[in-house]
């Protein structure tokens, strides 16, 4: 990846009669970067990627592509191909001749094309299945061909749309890990749609989050995740638990004293400028929680009682009345010693506690 723009847009919005799917869009993804867009349906994550590929075109702004502005180019003039979670493989052809249909429309020579072809299905690790028909072959393998078919276009970005979407969980994560080793050989900039939160943290360079047509967090993994910038983001991205409260004061490093409802004042972190009596919710990620017995309650302890514990291999997930503080849950941890309607303390490190400005987003 490096600091030049492969995909830019620039205030784009896109209506569909009164309703806006897309609103005043600005983003800017480096060249061999891996993007992905993630929120609940209908955000517009979808839309986005169509206007992008050119089967929409946007009713506002402008939409660039290595440097050039294509916003009124149909799909077949744009430098970029699109993998769909349909995968739309030709069923009357092999596997050569799926990957080669793009260069033979294309007319590229002969010794080319085979050259191309045969480089292209060693990256999808397809050799041995050139002659294999898209109905013998297994979900990976067929998705597998259509990266394949995709990326011997050699095209300036890859878009691609819920494309794991119809494997199942085992394939999926090894789907994950070759798409992205994929990603890196090839060098190509890849814009990927979906879902699955946890598929898009595990493979991109930045992630991107909508809601209602509107980019509410753009930013690495661990930040979008660690550091959520509005209420939105702070409870779509993974569990979150989120304390109301108010700004007593700031601390030096980016830190303030902050009044959380029925707990008292306690210390965290948060985004520069915020004001002294500015509405916040405190996030504590439930990896964060710690719990101990209930003599152990003191001052910026809350008291809790666990309502259920479940196993879930790598660790136990438990859910917590806190009272006043409402729900809670806390995850792994020392967790497994806790049982339905145990009394314990509920308590986390002041790093690990992030501010979110309540008036931000929705």
């Amino acid at each position: 990846m490096n600091g030049q723009s492969s995909v830019r847009l620039s205030g784009v919005e896109k209506r569909f009669g009164d309703l806006v799917a897309v609103r005043s869009i600005d983003l800017d993804i480096a060249a061999g970067e891996f993007f992905s867009v993630i929120g609940p349906s209908g955000c517009g994550k979808t839309t986005t990627l169509r206007m992008i590929a050119g089967f929409e075109r946007p009713t506002r702004g402008t939409i660039e592509i290595a440097g050039r502005e294509v916003s009124g180019l149909p799909p077949y003039r744009r430098p970029v191909n699109t993998v769909f979670q349909s995968y739309a493989l030709f069923p009357h052809l092999d596997v050569f001749e799926n990957v080669a249909f793009g260069l033979r429309e294309a007319r590229v020579p002969r010794a080319e094309l085979r050259r191309r072809v045969a480089e292209a299905i060693s990256l999808a690790q397809l050799q041995g299945r050139e002659q294999a028909k898209p109905n013998q072959l297994s979900g990976g393998q067929q998705q597998r061909v259509a990266l394949a078919r995709a990326l011997v276009n050699r095209p300036e970005v890859l878009l691609l749309d819920e494309p794991l979407g119809s494997l199942d969980l085992k394939l999926r994560k090894e789907m994950q890990a070759q798409l992205k080793d994929m990603q890196r050989e090839v060098g190509i900039t890849f814009v990927y749609v979906t879902h699955d939160q946890e598929e898009a943290f595990s493979m991109s360079d930045r992630v991107a989050v909508m809601n209602h047509g509107q980019l509410e967090q753009v930013g690495l993994p661990e930040d979008v995740y660690r550091r959520p910038m509005t209420p939105f983001v702070a409870s779509f991205v993974g569990l979150a638990n989120r304390l109301a409260g108010r700004i007593a004061s700031p601390e030096p490093g980016g830190r303030y004293q902050v009044d959380l409802d029925h707990l008292g004042r306690r210390l965290a972190h948060g985004p520069p400028g915020l004001a002294a009596g500015a509405p916040v919710l405190v996030v504590v990620r439930p990896e964060d929680l710690r719990l101990t017995p209930a003599a152990d309650i003191q001052a910026g302890r809350a008291a809790a009682t666990v309502v259920d514990a479940a196993f879930l291999g790598a660790h136990r997930t438990v859910r917590l009345d806190a009272g006043a503080l409402g729900q809670l849950v806390a995850i792994g941890r020392g967790q497994a010693a806790a049982g339905p309607d145990d009394k314990v303390a509920v308590s986390w490190a002041d790093d690990d506690a992030w501010i979110v400005p309540e008036t931000a987003g929705s």
